[in-house]
Order: structure tokens, then sequence, then C-alpha cells
């Protein structure tokens, strides 16, 4: 799992949609479609119901949502302690 793959699995879910996020993080929809399909390959589970071009959290999905939250909080924060003392 990957720093990258959290956040882009973030803005999914922010959108539901995987172009509306590529938009936004300025990157290939197939960049993320693949990031997420790794996610869910190393943890062996749907992160996502997949409707159509919409995209809903499975329970496991908003698990993770949750959990990554505090996982980018704390990197944000460490990077801003490391600026600090540098």
């Amino acid at each position: 799992m990957k720093l990258s793959q959290i956040l882009y699995f973030q803005t999914v879910c922010k959108y539901g949609n995987i172009t509306k996020a590529a938009e936004e993080l300025h990157i290939t929809q197939p960049s993320i479609s693949n990031a997420i399909k790794d996610l869910e390959q190393e943890f062996g589970l749907n992160l996502f119901h997949r409707i159509g071009n919409h995209l809903t959290l499975t329970k496991e999905g908003e698990y993770f949502l949750n959990y990554s939250k505090v996982i980018l909080q704390k990197s944000e924060d460490l990077v801003q302690q490391m600026k600090d003392l540098g």
C-alpha cells in the first residue's frame, strides 16, 4: 500500500467516480483504476460496489476510508514536523 493509492482512494470516495477524481488529481483515469485494483488485490476484497460509472463503498471500503483518513493526516503532520525541524 502506498500513500498515493490512499489519496486516490479518498478522492474517488469524494466523488463516487474515477473520472472526476482523475480530473481533480490531474492524473489519468487508468492510473486511479489500477491503484484501486491493486489495493483490492492486496487486501483480497472489494472496496467499492460498481454500478455503471458510479462507485459506492462496501462495508470494508468504509472501514478503509475511516482508517485511511488517519493515515494521511499523520503523514501530513510528519511532513510539517520535519519541515519545522529543518
